[in-house]
């Protein structure tokens, strides 16, 4: 459970909470140094790819969230994260909020979140994990997936695992009943292969209980 009512400041200088930035949406929510020269501008990359293939409305089903871990960084590097890595005109740039933080507030997140990092000051880097969190309107953290390889499928069942079923299809509700997650891999699998095993067994055992019972009344049947 995040801590919703931390004080952040978005890109404007405002303060503002997270209660008020997720807006009771579920909410992708990515952790990035602003200033990082590495990976932190492909994930968010990866990210948007991935959230403009699952077919859900940014603003309306979802929201994108991102997080800057360096207390150092001000909304000037928000915003210049934001105009290097997501298209300006997108509807998913419409309903990112790109927020910084005091160090406080900063590691009060991150460690609900279970994320750990590591300042390198030689480089003036921070080391952390490659993740995109998925979270609920309550603020609940409900997945964590890993943004190398990430899909449309994925990321949209994530959110209708997220939406508690506000959001998505009946379509997309059976399928998260036919595929599990996985999360050493951080990713959706097919798991209706190992359910109809499961459901086969179960039939076995029972074609055999009927076939024991029925041979023992058989062989009560038979004379002395």
């Amino acid at each position: 459970m995040l801590p919703l009512d931390v004080n952040l400041i978005d890109e404007a200088g405002r303060a503002v909470t997270l209660r008020t930035v997720i807006g009771g949406l579920p909410t992708v929510l990515v952790f990035a140094d602003y200033t990082c020269r590495t990976l932190c501008g492909p994930i968010l990359e990866f990210t948007t790819a991935g959230l403009a293939k699952t077919g859900l409305k940014p603003g309306a089903d979802y929201r994108l969230v991102a997080i800057g871990i360096d207390p150092k960084d001000k909304p000037a590097a928000a915003q210049a994260m934001r105009a290097r890595h997501i298209d300006n005109g997108s509807a998913i740039n419409a309903a990112a909020v790109f927020l910084t933080g005091g160090e406080v507030a900063i590691r009060a997140v991150t460690q609900a979140a279970g994320m750990h990092y590591y300042y390198d000051a030689e480089h003036d880097q921070y080391a952390h994990p490659a993740a995109v969190y998925v979270v609920d309107g309550n603020g609940t953290v409900r997945r964590v997936l890993s943004p190398l390889g990430l899909d449309g499928a994925d990321l949209r069942l994530a959110i209708v695992d997220a939406g508690r079923g506000a959001v998505g299809t009946l379509a997309d509700r059976i399928h998260l009943l036919c595929y599990g997650y996985d999360p050493v891999k951080g990713i959706y699998t097919e798991r209706i292969t190992s359910l109809l095993a499961f459901a086969a067994g179960i039939t076995l055992v029972a074609l055999l209980s009927g076939i024991s019972l029925m041979a023992m009344r058989e062989r009560r049947s038979w004379p002395p």
